[in-house]
C-alpha cells in the first residue's frame, strides 16, 4: 500500500511494519487469514461487507426501541405503575448518547474490528439478563448499559468511510445509515407482533439471537485495519473532539443543518399522529402505525440516493436535498389535512431527502480528516439528539397552542434555516474558511477530483517523503486523501 493509500484510510505509516504482524484479536483469537491487514493488498470493500454493516446497524440500534410497544406488558410483569416503566425509553436514549460521547470516539484510537466484536458481544450478553430478570431495577440497569454499548453503528459508519473508495463513500455510508433507520422502524413492529402472540421476553430472546448472529458475522467478514492516532491517548481523543466542535467551520455548518433536519423529522412524526387521529381522518392507532411502513419505503431508497451523492460535490447534494425537503413540507402544510395522498407524498419526500441531506453532510464531514472520523461522527451524531428533542418539544407546544397547521409550518421555517446555513459557506471553501464562496462553482465531483489530482502531480514526491516520516497531507488538500498533519491533531 502506498503512503497516499495509507493516508486515505487514516493509518499511521510509521506503524505499518508492526501492524502487519498482528494475527489475533485481543491477543488470543485468531483472525481469519483473508481478513488480516496487509498494506500490500488493500481489502476490497464489497457488497457483502456493506450489507453486514447495514444489518449490524439495524439489529444493534434496535435495542433502543424494542421496549416502546412493550411498556404496558412491563408494567404488568414487574407489577409497577405506567409512570415507572415510562422512563425506560428515555433511559435508553440517554445511555446511547453517553455511548456516542465516550465510546464511539475510540474508533480513532483502537482497532475497529476488535471494537465492533467487543461491543456486539457485550450487548448480546447483557440482553440475556433483560430476558430473564424479574426485577425492574436490574432491568433498568441492564438497559442503560446496553444503550451505552449499542453504538456499533457509530463505529461502523466511519469505518465504512475509511474502507470505501472515495467514489463510493456516500453509497457505503448511506447503507449503514439506512440500517440505522430500519432498526428504528423495524424494532417497534417486530416487538409489537412478537409480544402480541407470545411474551415480551421472547422479544429479547430474539434480540439475543440476532446480536450473536451479528457477532459471528463480524468475526468472519470485517477486515482488520491498524489502529489510528497511536500517538494519542483516550483523553486526548476526547479533548480534540471538543475542539473540533468549535474550530471546524464545515463540521459546525453540518451540525447546524443536521440539528434542524432532525427537528423537522421528529416534529413531523409527532404532529402527524395528532393529525391522523383527529379530524378529518379519525384513524385508529393500528392504521396510524401502518404509516410507518411508508417510511420504510423511503429508507429503502437510501443506497440509491447515496450513489447519486457520490457524483456530486457534497454541498450541492445538501442544497438540492434541502430545497426538495422544503417543497415536500410545503405540500404537507397546504394539503395535509385535506388529502391522505398529500400525507403519503410528504412522508416519502421527508424520508428520502432528509436521508440524502444526512448522507451528503456526513460525506463532507468525513472529508475533513481521516484520522479523526470517529470523533467528527460523534459530534455530528450528538446534534441529532438535540434536534430530535427540540423538534418533539417545540412541535408539541406549537400544536397544543396553535393547531396542526402551525406545527407543520414550523417545519418550513426549519427547512428555510437549513438553506440559509448552507448558503453561508460555499461548496469549495478552504478548510478554515468560515463564510463566503471561493474556488468556483463546479458541481461534478469527478471534475473537482481531476483538478486536484492535476494540481498535486508536481507535489507527489515531496508529499510521499513527508508521509514516510509519519506525517499526513496538509488540511487544505486532504479532502480525497483523507489525512491531516499529526501535529495539528495533538
Amino acid at each position: 500500500m502506498s503512503p497516499i493509500e495509507t493516508a486515505r484510510v487514516g493509518v499511521d505509516p510509521a506503524a505499518i511494519r508492526h501492524e502487519k504482524s498482528t494475527t489475533h484479536d485481543f491477543g488470543f483469537i485468531p483472525i481469519p487469514r483473508r481478513l488480516r491487514y496487509d498494506p500490500e493488498k488493500p481489502f476490497h470493500f464489497g457488497l457483502l461487507l456493506n450489507v453486514l454493516f447495514g444489518f449490524a446497524s439495524t439489529f444493534i440500534v434496535a435495542n433502543l426501541y424494542y421496549c416502546q410497544p412493550l411498556l404496558i406488558q412491563f408494567s404488568e410483569s414487574f407489577d409497577v405503575s405506567y409512570d415507572r416503566v415510562a422512563r425506560i425509553p428515555t433511559l435508553l436514549q440517554a445511555s446511547y448518547a453517553t455511548g456516542i460521547l465516550l465510546i464511539s470516539p475510540l474508533g480513532d484510537l483502537v482497532r475497529r474490528r476488535q471494537l465492533v466484536i467487543l461491543l456486539a458481544s457485550i450487548s448480546a450478553s447483557l440482553t440475556v439478563g433483560l430476558a430473564v430478570t424479574q426485577n425492574l431495577v436490574v432491568f433498568e440497569t441492564l438497559s442503560f448499559l446496553i444503550g451505552v454499548v449499542s453504538v456499533t453503528a457509530q463505529v461502523l459508519i466511519p469505518l465504512a468511510a475509511d474502507l470505501a473508495p472515495p467514489e463510493r463513500r456516500a453509497a457505503a455510508i448511506s447503507t449503514v445509515f439506512s440500517g440505522l433507520l430500519f432498526g428504528i422502524l423495524v424494532a417497534r413492529v417486530l416487538a409489537g407482533i412478537i409480544a402480541q402472540f407470545t411474551s415480551w421476553r421472547v422479544v429479547y430472546y430474539f434480540a439475543i439471537g440476532v446480536q450473536y448472529l451479528v457477532l459471528v458475522a463480524s468475526y468472519f467478514v470485517i477486515p482488520d485495519y491498524p489502529a489510528k492516532n497511536l500517538h494519542m491517548t483516550y483523553w486526548g481523543i476526547l479533548r480534540t473532539m471538543g475542539r473540533f466542535a468549535y474550530t471546524e467551520p464545515l463540521l459546525i455548518q453540518a451540525c447546524f443543518v443536521n440539528f434542524a433536519s432532525c427537528a423537522v423529522f421528529s416534529n413531523f412524526w409527532v404532529t402527524l399522529t395528532f393529525l391522523l387521529g383527529g379530524p378529518p381522518y379519525f384513524y385508529s392507532t393500528v392504521t396510524i402505525g401502518l404509516f410507518g411502513l411508508i417510511g420504510i419505503c423511503g429508507v429503502a431508497c437510501g443506497p440509491l440516493v447515496g450513489r447519486g451523492i457520490d457524483g456530486l460535490v457534497p454541498w450541492y447534494a445538501s442544497l438540492a436535498a434541502a430545497l426538495l425537503l422544503l417543497c415536500f413540507q410545503a405540500v404537507q402544510v397546504g394539503a395535509g389535512d385535506t388529502s391522505v395522498v398529500a400525507v403519503v407524498v410528504a412522508i416519502i419526500g421527508l424520508d428520502v431527502f432528509r436521508q440524502m441531506l444526512q448522507m451528503s453532510l456526513a460525506t463532507a464531514v468525513f472529508s475533513i480528516s481521516a484520522p479523526a472520523r470517529a470523533r467528527l461522527n460523534a459530534v455530528f451524531v450528538l446534534t441529532m439528539f438535540i434536534g430530535q428533542l427540540m423538534g418533539t418539544a417545540a412541535g408539541t407546544q406549537v400544536f397544543t397552542h396553535y393547531g396542526w397547521r402551525a406545527a407543520a409550518a414550523l417545519n418550513l421555517g426549519w427547512c428555510a434555516w437549513i438553506v440559509g446555513v448552507l448558503m453561508l459557506r460555499g461548496p469549495h471553501c478552504a478548510r478554515f474558511t468560515w463564510f463566503g464562496f471561493e474556488g468556483g462553482w463546479e458541481a461534478r465531483r469527478s471534475v473537482v477530483d481531476a483538478r486536484k489530482a492535476a494540481a498535486e502531480t508536481g507535489k507527489d514526491a515531496g508529499t510521499d517523503t513527508d508521509l514516510e516520516k509519519g506525517e499526513m497531507a496538509t488540511p487544505a488538500t486532504d479532502t480525497e486523501k483523507g489525512a491531516v498533519v499529526a501535529r495539528v491533531e495533538t
